[in-house]
């Protein structure tokens, strides 16, 4: 497998394929960077360098005690980077992981990053607090901690459902990709898992967003049932310098999967622009 180990000892698998500009895929809470498999076949044949990591505790990385962090895995992105030589990458990230495309373009990207894309993404910020009091309450993160700490193999079946949009009425559901999130979840560590939910719920983006001045494109279901559109991108575009919004209505939150041929296509158009 291809790993780099980071300052910490931490082993973080990626996959890197082949020639061209870069792109990097940062994906989401709890996969691995398997969930960007359409995304990776699509841009590879377009030309394109491909490259994703399993975050720190997820997937094929090491499941990780400590260090699970929004500033950590900014990190971790920066050493990756820096070890396969990236430059002039585009950085695109699903849910928890466009929290951490902005969080490495704020902190670490200058002079490596040439565009960025949040697809979904928990930016600015998810919980409620008095600064922004229409987020969502601690006491749902809380359940969803209880369910992975006390019940993760059914508890992470049961959360497909509404990730896909499988919930709604009508909708065409695929036992398949209901078993593919299931066994990318189960890879990563429980421990990482749960530390998790406080770092793509509490943690604030908004400087992030305010300091950036790459392109930055903001993809976003209008039905998205674990991120809502009007918490998250409606709210970040307003905090982009040179930001560009695109919302798709009745698209779910896992629309990378369920609505490939679109969010490529837009994806694409993008990065040639």
């Amino acid at each position: 497998m291809s790993t780099i180990k980071v300052k910490d000892g931490t082993e973080i698998y990626y996959k890197d394929w082949g020639t061209g500009q870069p792109i990097v895929f940062h994906h989401g809470w709890p996969l691995s960077g398997d969930d960007w498999d359409l995304q990776m076949m699509f841009f590879v044949e377009q030309g394109y360098r491909v490259i994703a990591h399993d975050r720190r505790g997820h997937g094929r990385s090491t499941q990780t005690a400590t260090g699970n962090d929004m500033d950590t895995y900014a990190a971790d992105v920066a050493e990756l980077v820096a070890a396969l030589g990236l430059k002039d990458a585009i950085h695109i990230g699903h849910s928890t992981g466009g929290g951490e495309v902005i969080r490495y373009a704020a902190k670490h990207g200058n002079g490596h990053i040439a565009k960025a894309v949040l697809i979904s993404a928990v930016t600015p910020i998810m919980v409620q607090t008095e600064e922004n009091p229409e987020g969502i309450p601690l006491a749902v993160f809380d359940g969803i901690r209880e369910g992975v700490a006390t019940n993760r193999t059914q508890y992470f079946q049961d959360f497909t459902m509404p990730f896909f949009g499988y919930n709604r009425e009508g909708a065409k559901i695929s036992p398949a990709v209901r078993d593919n999130w299931w066994r990318q979840g189960m890879m990563g560590g429980i421990k990482a898992h749960y530390d998790c939910v406080k770092v793509f719920s509490e943690t604030d983006f908004t400087e992030d967003l305010k300091s950036v001045d790459i392109p930055v494109l903001v993809l976003h279901g209008e039905d998205d049932q674990i991120v809502p559109f009007p918490l998250t991108a409606v709210k970040a575009i307003k905090l982009l310098k040179n930001g560009t919004l695109i919302s798709y209505p009745g698209f779910p939150h896992g629309m990378p999967t369920t609505e490939a041929a679109t969010i490529n296509k837009d994806l694409l158009a993008f990065i040639k622009a």
